[in-house]
Parts: structure tokens; C-alpha cells; sequence
């Protein structure tokens, strides 16, 4: 089994950036145009950009590297054996995408052996890029960025994406983590993420989240000095829970696992 070196991951780097660049055009053509909304079986909307993008970049991956397995929101899993994987999600935060809010992003993470290696978060309305890849800090639209290295949660911003999301005994628990923060805000989707990795806030919780949710995200939060893990502090891969923790830094991130699991 041969895996990529530090070099090799130059070039998948630059194929993912590609694929982001064939991706924003297309979100942007959509963009706040009236659009046909479908509902898929879980409810969540879906749209034709949705489904067209995520087309192409399945046709383009397939065209460079056939033997490449693929997992995308709209289209799924093929080659599911493979050592090598590409997940995508077209338009993270469709709600968003289709009320007008720029803040939905395109993600394309890069998997060896189940663990992911490059992460683009792309935000073609915004035109802000977030990559992470091995042998490099993340970096954001081509210049270095590092989380905030806050280690306290009482000094820090709490980010989700919706109160929504939480209920039962994980809603006891997102309520025990935001008592002891600073600033609890919402929304933002993969972009609140982003900004993780900028150092503007300091804490991600959240559920119900699928692999090309949170898949890309890891090479991006961990390049800028930051830690994502599920909420049991395991490392997120294509079977974790949907639960997931992000942290500026270590100190602070087992802070928030405590939190989370005192409820």
C-alpha cells in the first residue's frame, strides 16, 4: 500500500482547488434566482445547483483519478473500498442557499486510509477559501491563518449552526457547554467553521452532522491550530456519530468535551 508523501499532496491540493473553481460559478448562477425546491427523504431542500455541482465534480475526480472512490450528498457512495476517497458536499447550508444569505460554502475533502488529509471550505458568494492540507498551515485565500489560541471557556464565542438541531439529552448538553462560555451565537453553517480557523470565534458544537458535513472541515481546524473531534474526543471519520466539537486549541477543547459531557 503506497500512500501520498507531503509533495503529493501538493497535487491533490491543487485538483481540489480546481474542482472549488468549477463549483462557485455554477452556485453563483443559481444564487438568489427563483429555483424549483425539492424536499429529500430526510426534509432538507435540495436544489438543481445542488445536483449539478456535485455532478461535475464527480465527472471531473472520475476523469483524473478512476480508481478514486467518491461520497457526495446528492449522488452518494461509490468505490466505497477504496483506500483513496473524495467527499463532497456541493452546497453546505441549502436553507441558507435558498433564502438569499451568503454563507453557504462548496466542500471537497481528500481521504487516505479513512483519515482526512486536504479540506477546501469555499465560499464562492463571499469569495473567501479556506485549505488545509499536510506540510502546511490552513490558509485562507492564499495567506496563513490561525485560530485565536484561546484555552478558556469563559474568555470564549460558542457558534451552531441552529438551536434546532438539539434535543433531549443533547440539547442538556449544548445548554451545559453555553452557561460556561462567553457568547453563544447561531448560524453560519460551514462558514462559522471557517471562521474557527480564522481565530474570530473559538467553539463549535453540534449534531446530526453526515460525513461531507464535517469531513473537510478537520484538515482546515487542524492546520490552523485548532482540534475537531465527535463529542467523545474521537477523531471524525466516514462512521463517526454526527456529533462534533471544535476548539481553537487543545486546552480549550477539552474544556468543551467536559462541558458537553456533564450534563
Amino acid at each position: 500500500m503506497q500512500f501520498y508523501d507531503t509533495g503529493n499532496f501538493l497535487e491533490i491540493t491543487a485538483f481540489a482547488e480546481k474542482l472549488a473553481d468549477l463549483a462557485a460559478p455554477v452556485a453563483l448562477r443559481y444564487f438568489r434566482q427563483k429555483l424549483v425546491i425539492e424536499s429529500k427523504a430526510d426534509a432538507s431542500p435540495v436544489t438543481i445547483a445542488d445536483r449539478e455541482i456535485e455532478a461535475a465534480i464527480r465527472e471531473r475526480i472520475r476523469e483524473r483519478f478512476p480508481d478514486h472512490g467518491l461520497f457526495g450528498e446528492e449522488h452518494g457512495l461509490d468505490k466505497a473500498d477504496a483506500e483513496r476517497v473524495w467527499v463532497i458536499d456541493p452546497i453546505d447550508g441549502t436553507k441558507s442557499f435558498i433564502t438569499g444569505m451568503p454563507t453557504f460554502g462548496t466542500l471537497i475533502a481528500f481521504l487516505e486510509g479513512g483519515v482526512p488529509k486536504v479540506g477546501i471550505v469555499d465560499h464562492p458568494a463571499l469569495r473567501e477559501r479556506w485549505v488545509g492540507r499536510p506540510g502546511d498551515v490552513t490558509r485562507y485565500n492564499g495567506q496563513p491563518c490561525s485560530t485565536s489560541g484561546r484555552t478558556s471557556l469563559a474568555e470564549s464565542i460558542l457558534y451552531a449552526t441552529t438551536p434546532d438541531i438539539f434535543t433531549g439529552q443533547d440539547r442538556d448538553c449544548f445548554e451545559s457547554i453555553s452557561k460556561r462560555v462567553a457568547l453563544r451565537r447561531f448560524g453560519g453553517d460551514c462558514y462559522a467553521y471557517a471562521l474557527l480557523a480564522s481565530g474570530h470565534i473559538d467553539v463549535m458544537a453540534e449534531v446530526g452532522l453526515q460525513p461531507y458535513d464535517y469531513l473537510s472541515l478537520v484538515p482546515v481546524i487542524q492546520g490552523a491550530g485548532g482540534v475537531i473531534t465527535d463529542w467523545s474526543g474521537q477523531a471524525l471519520g466516514l462512521n463517526s456519530d454526527g456529533r462534533v466539537v471544535a476548539a481553537a486549541t487543545p486546552a480549550l477543547h477539552r474544556e468543551a468535551l467536559a462541558a458537553l459531557n456533564a450534563a
